[in-house]
Parts: structure tokens; sequence; C-alpha cells
């Protein structure tokens, strides 16, 4: 093991840290953050990292943003925390009348939770417990996309399809039912997202068709497949997907908790297909990486459902001890308003044409990239051993991490997928920044490439 500062002994001696093999950190010490500001990281040693990810999906204006930390201040004087049960606070109603402005049309109630996979469990809940009160009793099952990711808690897993994720848990899961779904890098019918009419939503229309009695919701990723490899993927999948929902009572659920809050382009993914969910899940980008915090969206109709004299036993029994939290929904307020007042998704719109340009020049001709796809400020390059029989690198070489390895001696932190690079930087990058990023990012892939030779 290399040589370990005192912090990162005590680290290891305590802590196990999240999707992590410990063993590894015997070669690559956990980095101690000191502080941040920006889109930079500074460990105890004084080093600095580019956070090329935002702090997995969250950092969107930055660390240490200066409009967040005075609104936290302000809010911490006022009021910490108080129980969300019969009572509410000035944050919250703001928050959520705010949000009503900017979601799809027909999201209109909104519900608490302290995390992303704490709000896919409660949309299940909500979409089962639906039907249950309002005569489809045999609507028990869910539909979900194969290469699915929405959380790891046991719910979330069911209708998720990340091997890593949910292999070891299957005993303890109830399976969802998993349809094929978009696959752009090796489409069967050799189309492209931006050029298909979504023909690979034909096993999704079978299953629907076959089993719309028993199918309680269908929840997807809106646009892109996140934990897969940044999948993107038709509107038109979504569409057609909206329409036979509709058609057989079915919930169109959408995990915006990833996608949401700017980061295809549009404030939800789900304004790329110009529909409206039925229930939808927020997180992530919605604190700006500052709180633990999500939101689910529903309609009036589920609504309604539930709104009852408390004896019918019709009640949405599931509470989390911080939901509704004053510090969070204060700094979600600001992000609102960031949105607004900083005109934020104009700024995507620049800054994701610079950084498609600029990646395109530098990774169109390289043997090793088969694709290079991006959607609003998500960029990502397919890592291949072979161009063009699109063969991957055998998974044991782990050479996403190799390079993520490079990259971070090299002050830049681009956390792999797999086989998968991707950027999702913060939105106050700058071109300067993008440059280097990109550079650094070639500059790791050949350096690991020359390493096996």
């Amino acid at each position: 093991m290399k040589e370990l500062t005192e912090l990162q002994q005590k680290d290891l001696q305590y802590i196990f840290h999240p999707c992590s093999q410990m063993k590894d950190y015997e070669n690559l010490p956990p980095m101690v953050i000191k502080k941040a500001k920006g889109i930079y990281l500074e460990d105890e040693l004084g080093n600095k990292y580019m956070d090329c990810v935002s702090s997995w999906w969250v950092n969107l204006f930055g660390h240490c943003n200066d409009r967040i930390n005075k609104v936290i201040w302000e809010q911490i004087n006022n009021l910490e925390h108080v129980l969300f049960v019969n009572f509410s606070h000035e944050p919250a109603i703001e928050l959520v009348e705010r949000l009503h402005k900017v979601v799809p049309k027909g999201i209109d109630k909104f519900l608490f939770a302290d995390n992303g996979s704490s709000s896919i469990e409660m949309a299940l809940k909500l979409s089962f417990q639906y039907h249950q009160q309002t005569g489809s009793k045999e609507k028990k099952k869910f539909v979900s996309l194969v290469n699915a990711y929405h959380g790891e808690t046991i719910g979330a897993l069911g209708v998720g399809d990340v091997d890593i994720f949910t292999s070891t848990y299957r005993p303890l899961i109830k399976e969802g039912i998993k349809a094929k779904g978009p696959d752009c890098f090796y489409c069967p019918f050799k189309k492209n997202f931006d050029c298909c009419e979504a023909e690979c939503f034909s096993d999704m229309k079978n299953i629907i068709e076959n089993n719309h009695k028993e199918i309680a919701a269908v929840i997807i990723e809106p646009m892109v497949q996140g934990a897969a490899g940044m999948k993107i993927y038709s509107p038109k999948y979504i569409k057609k997907l909206r329409e036979i929902t509709k058609k057989y009572n079915i919930h169109l659920i959408a995990d915006e908790i990833a996608m949401g809050f700017g980061r295809t382009g549009k404030m939800f993914a789900m304004e790329h297909a110009g529909v409206s969910p039925d229930i939808m899940c927020m997180a992530k980008g919605l604190s700006a990486g500052y709180y633990p915090m999500s939101i689910i969206g529903i309609t009036n109709e589920i609504y309604d459902a539930f709104y009852c004299d408390y004896l019918e036993g019709k009640s949405f029994l599931h509470s989390h001890t911080y939901s509704g939290n004053p510090i969070g929904c204060r700094i979600a307020v600001e992000v609102l308003k960031i949105f607004e007042e900083e005109k934020i998704l104009d700024v995507v719109a620049k800054k994701g044409e610079y950084l498609r340009k600029k990646a395109t020049e530098l990774f169109a001709n390289h043997p090793n990239v088969g694709e290079y796809r991006q959607i609003g400020l998500i960029g990502a390059l397919e890592f291949v051993k072979d161009k063009d029989t699109k063969e991957l690198f055998d998974s044991k070489e782990r050479a996403g991490y190799e390079i993520y390895k490079i990259a971070l001696k090299k002050g830049t932190l681009l956390r792999p997928l797999g086989n998968i690079i991707y950027f999702m930087p913060p939105y106050i990058i700058t071109e300067e920044e993008i440059d280097r990023m990109l550079t650094i990012c070639k500059e790791s892939i050949d350096e690991y490439l020359a390493n096996k030779l």
C-alpha cells in the first residue's frame, strides 16, 4: 500500500466507501478533499482536480456557490427543520409553486423524499396503490427497459437491469418485466436516435399489449439511460410509450433524477418528446449538490385516488424524517431562481454546442472511440478495442478505471461507466476548461493504450 496521510489512514480504518472494491484503495487511496470552489476540488495535499462529472451528476453551479451559500446561512438562522406532517413552511411552499411552473403540464401535486432511490420507491408504491384503490387490483407489475438504472433500494432494483447492482440481490428482488430498450450504438435496425422512427419500440409494444391487464406502470429514464453508459435514444420512443400507456390505463413514470434540471438541454428530458408523465421523480440537480433531497410530482388524477375520509384507509403512508426539510427547500428555490435569472438553459445550449464541436474534432478519427454521442451537457465516448467490429475491451482489463486513474494524476476527475468515458460537468465550466477536460481525456486514453503495448 502507498504511504498514507493520517486522514487517509483513519478513513480506511473506519469507512466502507460506496460503489467501490475497498481493496482497490491499496493502490489508489481515497483523496481527502479539504475544500472546493467552482469546478475544482482541492485535497489535503493541495492537489486540484477538475470535477468533470459534477460529483455524481449533482453539482450544477459549482462548489461553494456564493448565491446558494448565502441563502443557506439565512435559512439556518430561521428554521433548520420541522416535521412535515401537519406542519409546513414557506421554503417548501415557494419551491412547489415555482416548480409547478416548469414541470411538464399535468404534474400538479408534489411529495417530498430525501434521495433519488426513495423517490422511485414512492413512485412505484403510488402507482400500485392507485390501481388497488380505483378498481384495477390485477395491475401489480412494472415494466422497465433493459439496461435501466433506477437506484439501489430493493424496489428500485426490481425495475433496474444493470447486473453489477442487481445480480447479488436477485433472491430479494421482486423482478419487473424488462423490455428490450433502445441501444443506438448496437442498433439492429442500423439507425441512430437522431434519424429513426424508434423501431426498437416493438418489444415494449408487444409486452404491453400482451400483459396490459397486469401492468401498473412503465418506468423510464427519458432520453438517456445514465448508468447503462449514457445511452441516448429517440424522443419518438417516449411518444409511442406515452400513447400506448394512456390507451391501457398504465402509468408512465419518468425518472428525471439524473436528466432533469437542464442536463439534456431542456429543463426536463420529457420535454424533448413533448409529452407528460403521470409520475415524475426529481433529485440530484434539484438541490445542486448541497443537500440530499428528492421530489415526486403526480397528476391530480392520482392525487384524487388518495383523497377521502381517513377511516376509508386510502392514505399514502410513506414518510421520510427529513421530508420537505427547509434548508433543502430553500436551496432548491435558489436553484430555480438561478435557472430563470441567469438563463441557464441558454448557457447549456451554448456550452453544449462548444463541447460537441471540440469533442468531435478531437475524437472523430480516434481508432478506439467507436462513437461520441451527446445531448445537452452530457457527452460520452464509447471506448472500444476495435472500431470496425465494435468489439469492447475485456471487462477484466478495467480499461475505463485505468483511464480514470491516469486522468486523476493529470488533475481531472473523469469517472467512467465500464468502458464508457463521459463528461457531465457543472454548467459554469468555461470553454477553456472544456478544452482542458477533453485534452486530458485524450491524453489519458492514449497513455493507457501505450502502456498496453
